[in-house]
Protein backbone atom coordinates (compact mmCIF):
# COMPACT_ATOMS: atom_id res chain seq x y z
CA UNK A 1 0.00 0.00 0.00
CA UNK A 2 3.02 2.30 -0.19
CA UNK A 3 2.34 5.54 -2.02
CA UNK A 4 -1.39 5.63 -1.24
CA UNK A 5 -2.49 9.09 -0.05
CA UNK A 6 -2.41 9.81 3.67
CA UNK A 7 -5.38 8.35 5.55
CA UNK A 8 -6.69 6.76 2.34
CA UNK A 9 -4.49 3.70 2.76
CA UNK A 10 -6.25 2.41 5.86
CA UNK A 11 -9.65 2.80 4.21
CA UNK A 12 -8.77 0.00 1.80
CA UNK A 13 -6.70 -2.19 4.09
CA UNK A 14 -9.34 -4.86 4.54
CA UNK A 15 -8.67 -7.70 6.96
CA UNK A 16 -9.80 -11.11 5.70
CA UNK A 17 -11.77 -13.13 8.25
CA UNK A 18 -12.18 -16.19 6.01
CA UNK A 19 -15.07 -17.29 3.84
CA UNK A 20 -15.02 -14.08 1.74
CA UNK A 21 -15.72 -11.94 4.80
CA UNK A 22 -13.65 -8.81 5.43
CA UNK A 23 -13.51 -6.07 8.02
CA UNK A 24 -12.28 -2.48 7.63
CA UNK A 25 -11.92 0.69 9.68
CA UNK A 26 -14.34 3.59 9.36
CA UNK A 27 -12.45 6.70 10.53
CA UNK A 28 -14.36 9.87 11.31
CA UNK A 29 -13.90 12.85 8.98
CA UNK A 30 -16.05 15.26 10.97
CA UNK A 31 -19.39 14.01 9.71
CA UNK A 32 -22.15 12.60 11.94
CA UNK A 33 -22.37 9.60 9.61
CA UNK A 34 -20.05 7.76 7.25
CA UNK A 35 -19.45 9.15 3.78
CA UNK A 36 -21.33 6.89 1.36
CA UNK A 37 -18.51 6.87 -1.18
CA UNK A 38 -16.20 5.44 1.46
CA UNK A 39 -18.46 2.46 2.17
CA UNK A 40 -19.10 1.87 -1.55
CA UNK A 41 -15.37 2.00 -2.33
CA UNK A 42 -14.55 -0.39 0.51
CA UNK A 43 -17.33 -2.76 -0.57
CA UNK A 44 -15.94 -2.74 -4.10
CA UNK A 45 -12.50 -3.46 -2.66
CA UNK A 46 -13.92 -6.51 -0.88
CA UNK A 47 -15.50 -7.69 -4.13
CA UNK A 48 -12.22 -7.15 -6.02
CA UNK A 49 -10.43 -9.34 -3.49
CA UNK A 50 -12.53 -12.28 -4.73
CA UNK A 51 -12.55 -11.52 -8.49
CA UNK A 52 -9.15 -13.07 -9.38
CA UNK A 53 -7.82 -9.91 -11.01
CA UNK A 54 -10.76 -9.17 -13.30
CA UNK A 55 -11.43 -5.41 -13.38
CA UNK A 56 -14.89 -4.08 -12.44
CA UNK A 57 -16.99 -2.63 -15.23
CA UNK A 58 -20.06 -1.61 -13.20
CA UNK A 59 -21.52 -1.40 -9.73
CA UNK A 60 -24.95 -0.72 -8.30
CA UNK A 61 -25.28 0.32 -4.67
CA UNK A 62 -28.19 0.84 -2.28
CA UNK A 63 -27.65 2.83 0.92
CA UNK A 64 -29.88 1.24 3.54
CA UNK A 65 -28.88 2.82 6.83
CA UNK A 66 -26.46 5.58 7.84
CA UNK A 67 -23.07 4.29 8.90
CA UNK A 68 -21.44 5.20 12.21
CA UNK A 69 -17.90 6.64 12.20
CA UNK A 70 -15.26 4.79 14.23
CA UNK A 71 -17.27 1.53 14.21
CA UNK A 72 -15.71 -1.34 12.20
CA UNK A 73 -17.36 -2.27 8.92
CA UNK A 74 -17.98 -5.89 8.01
CA UNK A 75 -18.18 -6.88 4.33
CA UNK A 76 -19.65 -10.24 3.31
CA UNK A 77 -19.10 -11.16 -0.34
CA UNK A 78 -21.28 -13.63 -2.22
CA UNK A 79 -19.76 -15.09 -5.39
CA UNK A 80 -22.92 -14.97 -7.49
CA UNK A 81 -21.32 -16.19 -10.73
CA UNK A 82 -17.99 -16.74 -12.45
CA UNK A 83 -18.27 -17.15 -16.21
CA UNK A 84 -15.75 -17.20 -19.04
CA UNK A 85 -15.89 -13.41 -19.45
CA UNK A 86 -17.83 -12.02 -16.49
CA UNK A 87 -17.95 -12.40 -12.71
CA UNK A 88 -20.69 -11.07 -10.43
CA UNK A 89 -20.36 -10.30 -6.74
CA UNK A 90 -22.92 -9.26 -4.12
CA UNK A 91 -21.52 -7.45 -1.09
CA UNK A 92 -23.34 -6.62 2.14
CA UNK A 93 -21.72 -4.02 4.37
CA UNK A 94 -22.89 -4.06 7.99
CA UNK A 95 -22.27 -2.50 11.38
CA UNK A 96 -23.54 -3.90 14.66
CA UNK A 97 -25.12 -6.83 12.84
CA UNK A 98 -27.32 -4.58 10.66
CA UNK A 99 -26.76 -4.02 6.91
CA UNK A 100 -26.02 -0.44 5.92
CA UNK A 101 -25.21 -0.98 2.22
CA UNK A 102 -25.84 -3.53 -0.52
CA UNK A 103 -23.58 -3.54 -3.58
CA UNK A 104 -23.64 -5.64 -6.74
CA UNK A 105 -20.51 -5.42 -8.89
CA UNK A 106 -19.77 -6.99 -12.25
CA UNK A 107 -16.26 -7.78 -13.50
CA UNK A 108 -15.25 -8.24 -17.14
CA UNK A 109 -12.23 -10.04 -18.51
CA UNK A 110 -10.50 -7.54 -20.88
CA UNK A 111 -11.20 -8.22 -24.54
CA UNK A 112 -10.88 -6.41 -27.88
CA UNK A 113 -13.70 -4.28 -29.30
CA UNK A 114 -14.59 -0.85 -30.68
CA UNK A 115 -13.18 2.20 -28.89
CA UNK A 116 -15.58 5.15 -29.31
CA UNK A 117 -16.97 8.01 -27.23
CA UNK A 118 -18.58 11.40 -27.89
CA UNK A 119 -16.22 14.36 -27.90
CA UNK A 120 -15.02 15.29 -24.43
CA UNK A 121 -15.83 18.59 -22.70
CA UNK A 122 -14.44 21.69 -24.38
CA UNK A 123 -13.69 25.15 -23.07
CA UNK A 124 -13.19 24.02 -19.45
CA UNK A 125 -10.33 25.83 -17.69
CA UNK A 126 -7.34 23.61 -16.92
CA UNK A 127 -6.98 22.70 -13.25
CA UNK A 128 -3.52 24.25 -12.97
CA UNK A 129 -5.01 27.70 -13.62
CA UNK A 130 -7.74 27.44 -11.00
CA UNK A 131 -7.29 28.52 -7.37
CA UNK A 132 -7.58 26.18 -4.41
CA UNK A 133 -11.05 27.04 -3.12
CA UNK A 134 -12.54 27.00 0.34
CA UNK A 135 -14.74 23.98 -0.14
CA UNK A 136 -18.33 23.61 1.11
CA UNK A 137 -19.16 21.05 3.79
CA UNK A 138 -20.29 18.37 1.35
CA UNK A 139 -16.66 18.00 0.22
CA UNK A 140 -15.51 16.76 3.63
CA UNK A 141 -13.33 13.71 3.13
CA UNK A 142 -10.06 12.27 4.43
CA UNK A 143 -6.85 14.02 3.45
CA UNK A 144 -5.62 12.76 0.10
CA UNK A 145 -7.29 14.68 -2.76
CA UNK A 146 -6.75 17.98 -4.55
CA UNK A 147 -9.91 19.66 -5.85
CA UNK A 148 -10.36 22.63 -8.20
CA UNK A 149 -13.93 23.87 -8.67
CA UNK A 150 -14.50 25.24 -12.19
CA UNK A 151 -17.28 27.69 -11.22
CA UNK A 152 -16.93 28.71 -7.56
CA UNK A 153 -20.27 30.02 -6.23
CA UNK A 154 -20.70 33.72 -5.71
CA UNK A 155 -21.90 35.17 -2.42
CA UNK A 156 -25.47 34.05 -1.72
CA UNK A 157 -25.56 31.54 -4.58
CA UNK A 158 -26.56 27.96 -4.03
CA UNK A 159 -23.30 25.93 -3.96
CA UNK A 160 -23.44 23.63 -6.99
CA UNK A 161 -20.03 21.93 -6.81
CA UNK A 162 -19.84 20.42 -10.29
CA UNK A 163 -17.91 20.44 -12.50
CA UNK A 164 -14.65 20.14 -10.62
CA UNK A 165 -11.20 18.73 -11.20
CA UNK A 166 -9.94 16.14 -8.73
CA UNK A 167 -6.89 13.94 -8.23
CA UNK A 168 -5.06 12.13 -5.47
CA UNK A 169 -2.42 14.40 -3.99
CA UNK A 170 0.39 11.87 -4.48
CA UNK A 171 1.05 8.75 -6.63
CA UNK A 172 -1.24 5.79 -5.89
CA UNK A 173 0.78 3.03 -7.54
CA UNK A 174 -0.27 0.73 -10.35
CA UNK A 175 -2.92 -1.51 -8.75
CA UNK A 176 -5.92 -1.04 -11.12
CA UNK A 177 -8.36 -2.37 -8.50
CA UNK A 178 -7.26 0.30 -6.02
CA UNK A 179 -7.70 3.03 -8.63
CA UNK A 180 -11.23 1.75 -9.35
CA UNK A 181 -12.08 1.72 -5.63
CA UNK A 182 -10.75 5.26 -5.16
CA UNK A 183 -12.78 6.37 -8.19
CA UNK A 184 -15.89 4.81 -6.62
CA UNK A 185 -15.04 6.70 -3.42
CA UNK A 186 -14.74 10.12 -5.03
CA UNK A 187 -17.72 9.55 -7.34
CA UNK A 188 -20.06 10.29 -4.41
CA UNK A 189 -18.62 13.76 -3.76
CA UNK A 190 -21.15 16.55 -4.08
CA UNK A 191 -23.66 14.52 -6.11
CA UNK A 192 -26.63 15.02 -3.77
CA UNK A 193 -26.22 18.78 -4.07
CA UNK A 194 -26.04 18.49 -7.85
CA UNK A 195 -29.19 16.33 -7.95
CA UNK A 196 -31.27 19.26 -6.74
CA UNK A 197 -33.45 21.08 -9.25
CA UNK A 198 -32.28 24.57 -10.26
CA UNK A 199 -34.12 27.11 -8.13
CA UNK A 200 -35.14 24.56 -5.48
CA UNK A 201 -35.30 25.68 -1.82
CA UNK A 202 -31.90 25.93 -0.17
CA UNK A 203 -33.09 24.40 3.09
CA UNK A 204 -33.84 20.69 3.14
CA UNK A 205 -34.83 18.52 6.07
CA UNK A 206 -33.19 15.49 4.42
CA UNK A 207 -30.59 15.30 1.64
CA UNK A 208 -29.05 11.82 1.40
CA UNK A 209 -28.10 9.28 -1.25
CA UNK A 210 -30.56 6.46 -1.90
CA UNK A 211 -28.69 4.55 -4.59
CA UNK A 212 -25.64 4.98 -6.77
CA UNK A 213 -24.64 3.30 -10.03
CA UNK A 214 -21.29 3.49 -11.78
CA UNK A 215 -19.83 2.24 -15.05
CA UNK A 216 -16.08 1.97 -15.59
CA UNK A 217 -15.46 2.53 -19.31
CA UNK A 218 -11.67 2.69 -19.31
CA UNK A 219 -9.01 2.04 -16.67
CA UNK A 220 -8.80 5.15 -14.46
CA UNK A 221 -5.83 6.77 -12.77
CA UNK A 222 -6.96 8.82 -9.80
CA UNK A 223 -3.51 10.36 -9.28
CA UNK A 224 -3.98 12.31 -12.52
CA UNK A 225 -6.51 15.12 -12.98
CA UNK A 226 -10.08 14.02 -13.67
CA UNK A 227 -12.95 16.36 -14.58
CA UNK A 228 -16.10 15.35 -12.70
CA UNK A 229 -19.33 16.78 -14.12
CA UNK A 230 -22.80 16.04 -12.68
CA UNK A 231 -26.16 17.53 -13.66
CA UNK A 232 -29.71 17.07 -12.33
CA UNK A 233 -32.08 15.03 -14.49
CA UNK A 234 -35.39 15.26 -12.61
CA UNK A 235 -36.90 16.00 -9.20
CA UNK A 236 -40.22 14.52 -8.12
CA UNK A 237 -41.81 13.13 -4.97
CA UNK A 238 -38.90 14.13 -2.70
CA UNK A 239 -36.44 12.28 -4.93
CA UNK A 240 -33.90 13.70 -7.34
CA UNK A 241 -31.87 11.96 -10.05
CA UNK A 242 -28.47 13.08 -11.28
CA UNK A 243 -26.14 11.79 -14.01
CA UNK A 244 -22.45 12.42 -14.31
CA UNK A 245 -19.20 11.70 -16.15
CA UNK A 246 -15.50 11.56 -15.33
CA UNK A 247 -13.04 12.60 -18.05
CA UNK A 248 -9.26 12.78 -18.14
CA UNK A 249 -7.52 16.07 -18.96
CA UNK A 250 -7.34 15.03 -22.64
CA UNK A 251 -11.10 14.37 -22.78
CA UNK A 252 -11.10 10.58 -22.44
CA UNK A 253 -14.25 9.29 -20.76
CA UNK A 254 -13.27 6.90 -17.96
CA UNK A 255 -16.54 6.48 -16.05
CA UNK A 256 -20.22 7.45 -15.83
CA UNK A 257 -22.48 7.60 -12.79
CA UNK A 258 -26.17 7.90 -11.92
CA UNK A 259 -27.46 8.65 -8.45
CA UNK A 260 -30.84 9.09 -6.83
CA UNK A 261 -31.12 11.22 -3.71
CA UNK A 262 -33.81 11.77 -1.10
CA UNK A 263 -34.50 15.53 -1.04
CA UNK A 264 -37.11 16.42 1.56
CA UNK A 265 -37.81 20.17 1.69
CA UNK A 266 -38.37 21.97 4.96
CA UNK A 267 -41.99 22.84 5.74
CA UNK A 268 -43.27 25.99 7.33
Amino acid sequence: MSGVPRDMARLFELTALGGDVFVADSPSVGRPRLFGGQVAGQALRAACRTADGRPPHSLHTYFIRPGAPEEPLRFEVARTRDGRSFSTRHVTASQGGKPILELIASFHEPEDGFDWQPPGPSGTPAPEGLPEPTLPGFFKHPIGFEIRVVNPPGEGEFPMPHPFWIRADRPVGDDPALHACLLAYLSDMGVVSSARAPGSPKRLVTAVTLDHAMWFHRPPRVDQWLLYSVEPVTNHGARGLARGTLHTADGTLVASIAQEALLRPATG
